[in-house]
Formats: structure tokens, sequence, C-alpha cells
């Protein structure tokens, strides 16, 4: 394990410093706009288009990096998210931010996509678990110290911003100097919409809703807090606790995960956190320890969301097309991280404050609503189901190109890249002809391809791990 973090500990470091500046930034920028009374629609619009550009910026980013190599891609969205931190010190006006926000989006997954695309392209199989998991842990101590980081600056002036701009500039250094070979160019898969909207539209249900809480956590419960009295220095606390209890409970969640009806474990989940949130209602004034306690609590139950909801997509999708998978998985958590800070922030400044908190249990109460285990059938369980469950602490903070790390992924077999031909019943799917080689048309008795089952295929998809006698169908 060592030996692996050291090999590469370049790109490690980048990820931590590359994180810091993030996390502190997002903070920074919530507090600094409530201290001179912005309006919550503001700061959730910028915390939004600041998730579109991570969303969006995936396919410019791939060209970019086809163009001119890994390194110099790396060095010029640093270079451009430096300038975009350090000319919000210069200039007021809330419009150009916001196209500065998404500028500093897209060039920010760019550089996720060449640390991500680098340690997959120089790591075996065997490894990739260590190397996730790694990866994940450097992610969200990053993102920790980040808050962690704002008790440095006692005032919200433009100094915390002069110290995004420096990790911003000082991550270039250990890609620029590593002895790395540089990775070979990768195709970015193709998101099949129609495809995995029928076979996993529970588990996308579960990643919009949770990119709208955690989009809204890191725009507006910043927010919130400063609205309950909480000093900066407390405040940071406050979302370093949430992010920290997120990432250290992957694995007991996992542990559970692997072992018990996933279904089951969304819809608990989901439940527990519509509940937790009630007394935040604004009934009750609560001291500052009973916070960090409830920030806690919230960071378990919503950054398990996406880990979960992504392992029960895999139960239901061919190994073979878990690349694509997660590629749209990404997506729809990121569309639903730019919805989350508007609803929120609108309801907010409409309302109350406090509004954050009932806008968790509403998005928490569609889930307990839709998830339901009568929903699922089992007719589209993978064969290799259950899947393994993969911590992923923060993966808004990460591109699609993660996925590759992803020890469920088998990159030589995978055919996402493939296009998915439609039938009349979209739900049913068949794998086109191989490009080089024609295949001759089955004959009678032969049996059907693995993406085109005997029976209909049903959008309901498999609970979870499989019960001894087979999974349970409605």
């Amino acid at each position: 394990m060592i030996t692996t973090i050291a090999s590469f500990f370049s790109l490690y470091l980048a990820t931590l410093l590359l994180l810091v500046g993030s996390g502190l930034f997002n903070t920074y920028l919530s507090l600094r706009l409530t201290a001179v009374s912005v309006s919550e629609l503001w700061v959730g619009a910028l915390i939004a288009v600041y998730y579109l550009g991570l969303v969006f910026g995936a396919r410019i980013g791939h060209k970019v990096i086809i163009q001119v190599g890994h390194i110099r891609a790396y060095s010029a969205t640093a270079a451009i998210v430096t300038v975009t931190v350090l000319a919000l010190a210069l200039i007021d006006n809330l419009w150009v931010w916001l196209g500065f926000r998404f500028v500093a989006g897209v060039a920010m997954v760019t550089q996720f996509m060449v640390l991500e695309s680098w340690l997959n392209e120089q790591t075996e199989n065997h490894q990739r678990g260590r190397v996730f998991a790694f990866y994940m842990v450097c992610s969200s101590l990053g993102t920790v110290l980040g808050q962690l980081a704002l008790m440095i600056f006692p005032n919200l002036n433009y100094e915390p911003l002069v110290f995004v701009a420096i990790c911003s500039a000082l991550c270039m250094v250990p890609v620029a100097l590593t002895r790395r070979l540089h990775p070979a160019l990768q195709v970015p898969a193709p998101i099949h919409v129609k495809y995995y909207v029928s076979r996993v539209p529970l588990s996308l249900t579960v990643l919009f809703v949770a990119g709208a809480i955690v989009g809204a956590f890191y725009g507006l419960a910043p927010v919130y807090a400063v609205k309950q009295g909480l000093s900066s220095n407390q405040v940071a606390i406050f979302l370093a606790a949430a992010v920290a209890s997120g990432l250290v409970f992957q694995w007991p969640v996992g542990w559970l995960a692997d072992r018990i009806d996933r279904i089951g474990m969304i819809r608990l989940n989901a439940l527990v956190l519509c509940i937790v949130s009630v007394p935040l209602w604004g009934w009750w004034v609560f001291p500052y320890w009973a916070l960090l306690g409830f920030s806690c609590v919230f960071g378990i139950l919503q950054f398990t969301l996406y880990p979960l909801g992504a392992a029960f997509a895999n139960d239901n999708v061919e190994p073979e097309r878990r690349v694509g998978l997660s590629a749209i998985l990404y997506m729809v958590y990121g569309l639903g991280a730019c919805v989350g800070p508007l609803v929120a922030g609108l309801l907010m400044r409409e309302l109350d404050p406090s509004v954050y908190f009932i806008f968790v249990s509403a998005c928490a109460a569609i889930l307990v609503v839709f998830i339901r285990p009568q929903k699922v059938t089992g007719v589209n369980l993978s064969e290799d189901a259950p899947t393994h469950f993969v911590p992923m602490a923060d993966s808004l903070q990460s591109s699609n190109v993660v996925a590759t790390l992803d020890p469920r992924v088998d990159l030589e077999s995978d055919v996402s890249y493939e296009p998915v031909e439609e039938t009349a019943d979209p739900a049913q799917a068949v794998e086109p002809a191989e490009p080089v080689e024609p295949v001759a048309p089955m004959e009678a008795g032969e049996p059907s391809h693995p993406l085109e089952p005997d029976e209909p295929s049903s959008p309901k998809e498999h609970r979870g791990p499989a019960s001894p006698t087979g999974p349970t169908s409605s």
C-alpha cells in the first residue's frame, strides 16, 4: 500500500492542493456574500453555475487534452482557475461572477480529468480499489482542510482569495515536475440516455435528488449557519464535520450495503434524513455543539446516497456497459447539484433561512415516496450482482473519468462506447454488429444476447444483494 501511494504521490498531492482551494473558496463565497447582504438566490446561483461547468466541461476538457496533451491542459486550466479567483477581488458585478464561476468549473473538471486519467492509465487492475480509495481520501481530506483553512482568516476580505489562488498555482507544480509517463488519450464514453433510463430509473432518481441535497449543502448550509449566529470559524468546523463524517462512514455503510437490501437502505437513509431535518425547521434554537452533532449526522446520510445509488444501478446493468453508466450517473448527479442550490436559495430568500432544512426534508421525502421495494422486480439483474460497494464520499469534486478506477469496471470488455440499437420497446436494447467482422443472423433456438432478454425488459431494478433463492419480483 505504501509503495502504491508513493508511486502516485505527485498526483495525490496535486489533488489535495486542488481540493483545499476549492473547498475554501465555496465556503468563503457563501459567507462573503451573506456578510454583505446578497440574496440567498445569488449564492445558490453561483454554486449552481459552478457545478454546471463541472458537468458540461468534461467534453470540452477532453478536446483540450487531445489537442495539447495532459500536462499543458492541466497547467493552462490551473492558470485559468487562478485568474478567475483573483479577478473576483477586482470585480463586484455578480453577473460577471456567474461567468467566472462557470469558466472555473469547466477548467477544474479538466484538471480532474488529467489527474484521474493518469491514475487510471498507470494502475494495474488488482490495484484499482486501493488507488481509488486513497484518491477519494485525498479529495475528501482536501475539502475538509479547505473548510478549516477559513479559520486562518478572521476577516472575509480578499485574503482568502489570495490563499485559494496560491493553492491553485501550487497544484501545478507536482504535475509539471512528475517523472511519470504521460497517460494515453481516452475516448469519453457516449451517454445512451434512453437505454440507461429504461434500465435504472430508480437509481437515476436517487442520484438526482442526492445531487440536489449535496449541491445545496455546499452553497447554502454556510448561509444557514451564519443566520443561526455562528462565527466564520464555527461555520468552517460545521461544514468540515459533515464532510469528514461522510468520508469515515463510507466503509461501514458499504459493509452493510454488501450484505442487506440496498433499496431498503436507500429508503431508510432518506427516511432518517427527512426526520432528522425536522427539528431544524426553525422551531427551536440549538447550541453550537448540537448543530455540530446534526452536521455529522447529515454528512453520513447525504454523502452515502451517491455510492448507494451507484451500487444499486450497477446491480442492474451488464458489466460491459458500466463505464457509460458511471458517466450518466455523474451527469444526473451534477444536474441535481445545479438545481438544488437554485431552488433552496429561492425558498430561503422568499421565506426564511431555516427553509434550507425544509428543502432537505422535502428531497428526502421524495425518495421515501418513489424509491419503494414494490417497484423492484429483478428482471434486469446483472450476472455479477450484488456488485461490490465502492466508497465515493463526494463525487461532485471529481469528473466521470474516475469511473474507470472503479474495481467493478472491466475496461477490456466494456462496450459502452458502442451505440445501443433501439427496438420498438426502448427498454429492450441489443448490441450492434461488430464494426470489423459482420455477425451472421441469429438462428432459431440460439440464446438471446445478454442485452436482449427473452422476456420484455422492465424499467424496474433489482433491490440489492440477491437472496439465496434469487431476486424478488413485484
